[in-house]
C-alpha cells in the first residue's frame, strides 16, 4: 500500500511540474512578445521624431540622453543610450512589425540588427525561429557566416549537418535567465536569475570559496554590466585583490576552454581598464573557468604587456590552477548529485 501511495505521489508531482513549467513558458512568451513589441514601438517613435525635422546629430544625442535618464529612473536599467539606439535601429531595419517572429527574444534581435546584409538578416531571423535557436546559438551561426557558407556551398546538406553538430554542444540559456527580460520586468534585485542552474551554483560556491581563502579577495560585483562602444557585456564575477592591488575578472563557461574564450577575456580586461581601473591600480587580471562533466579548465589571463608582473608577483598570492580545477570539479559533481536527488524526491 505504501509503495502504491508513493508511486501516486510521484506521478502527481510530475503532473504538477509539467503544468508549472508550461505556465512559466507561456508567461515568458507573453512577456517576451510584449517587450519586443514595446521596444519596436519606442524605436518607431524615436525615428518619427527625427523625421519631423529633428534629425540633427546634436539634437538626437541630447534627446536620447534625456530619455535614458528619465526612463531609467522610472523603469529601470534597460534604457541605456545604447539600448535606445538599438531600438531605433530595430525599427529602421524591421519597419513592418507584423513580420517580426514572436518566438525570438530581444537578445536575438540585438544580434540580428548587426547583420549588414538585408537578405541574410531576414534568413537568420526566420531560421532562428523555425529551428528554435537560443540567442547564443544564433550568435555562433552569424559569427561563422552560416548563411554565406550555405549560399555558396554545392554541398548544402554537409554544411547543415556540421551546423547541427556544432550547435548541439552549446547549452542554451534558460529563457527566464535572459538579462534583458529581467531588466524589462525591473527585477534588478535578483542577480542569480541571470545564470543557468549549474552556472549559478558554481558561481555561488566559487564566490564563497575565494572569499574563504582569506588571501586578499574582496567581492566587488556579480554579473557586472559594462557598456562599451554601443555594446553591453556581462562579467560573471569581479573581485579586488587587496594584496596585489588589482581587479580580478572571472568568467565561467560550461564546456571546453577555447581560444575564443581567451580572446574574449582579453577584450573584457581592456574594456574594464578603460572604464574602471584607477591610475594606482596594478594591471587587471582575468580568470577563465571552464566546467565539463568530470574535468575543468582553468586559465589566468593578463594582457601580453603584463606577463612579467604576473609571473613574478601575482602567482605568489593566487590559488594555483590545480586548486581551482579540483574545486570546480568537486562543486559540479556535488551540484549534479543534488539535482538528481531532487528530481526523484
Amino acid at each position: 500500500m505504501d509503495e502504491i501511495i508513493k508511486q501516486n505521489n510521484n506521478q502527481l508531482l510530475t503532473n504538477i511540474r509539467e503544468i508549472l513549467l508550461s505556465a512559466r513558458h507561456t508567461a515568458y512568451k507573453a512577456v517576451n512578445f510584449a517587450m519586443v513589441t514595446a521596444y519596436w514601438n519606442i524605436g518607431k517613435l524615436i525615428v518619427e521624431d527625427e523625421q519631423n525635422g529633428n534629425a540633427r546629430a546634436e539634437y538626437g544625442k541630447a534627446v536620447l540622453e534625456e530619455l535614458s535618464t528619465k526612463l531609467t529612473k522610472e523603469f529601470g536599467k534597460g534604457f541605456t543610450i545604447t539600448n535606445l539606439k538599438n531600438m531605433r535601429q530595430f525599427y529602421s531595419l524591421f519597419p513592418k512589425g507584423h513580420t517580426l517572429r514572436g518566438e525570438l527574444t530581444w537578445s536575438h534581435y540585438r544580434l540580428l540588427i548587426k547583420v549588414k546584409n538585408d537578405q541574410a538578416r531576414l534568413w537568420y531571423m526566420n531560421e532562428a525561429a523555425e529551428q528554435a535557436w537560443s540567442s547564443r546559438q544564433l550568435d555562433r551561426q552569424i559569427s561563422v557566416l552560416y548563411y554565406e557558407r550555405l549560399l555558396n556551398s554545392t554541398d548544402k546538406d554537409s554544411v547543415r549537418s556540421e551546423a547541427v553538430e556544432k550547435l548541439s554542444t552549446l547549452i542554451p540559456q534558460d529563457f527566464i535567465h535572459d538579462p534583458y527580460v529581467l531588466d524589462f520586468l525591473n527585477l534588478k534585485n535578483y542577480p542569480a536569475l541571470h545564470e543557468s542552474t549549474i552556472e549559478q551554483g558554481l558561481i555561488d560556491n566559487l564566490q564563497s570559496f575565494l572569499l574563504e581563502l582569506g588571501k586578499g579577495f574582496c567581492f566587488v560585483a556579480r554579473q557586472k554590466l559594462m557598456h562599451y562602444e554601443d555594446e553591453d557585456f556581462y562579467v560573471d564575477l569581479v573581485f579586488y585583490h587587496s594584496i596585489l592591488k588589482c581587479h580580478v575578472l572571472i568568467d565561467l563557461k560550461l564546456g571546453k576552454l577555447t581560444h575564443q574564450d581567451v580572446g574574449q577575456m582579453d577584450s573584457y580586461i581592456r574594456m574594464f581598464d578603460d572604464l574602471y581601473k584607477h591610475t594606482d591600480d596594478n594591471p587587471t587580471l582575468g580568470l577563465i573557468l571552464c566546467s565539463e562533466k568530470n574535468e575543468a579548465g582553468v586559465k589566468y589571463s593578463v594582457l601580453a604587456e603584463h606577463k612579467q608582473i604576473f609571473a613574478s608577483k601575482y602567482m605568489l598570492e593566487l590559488p594555483s590552477v590545480q586548486t581551482l580545477q579540483d574545486e570546480i570539479v568537486r562543486e559540479r559533481k556535488q551540484l549534479e548529485n543534488n539535482t538528481q536527488r531532487q528530481k526523484y524526491q
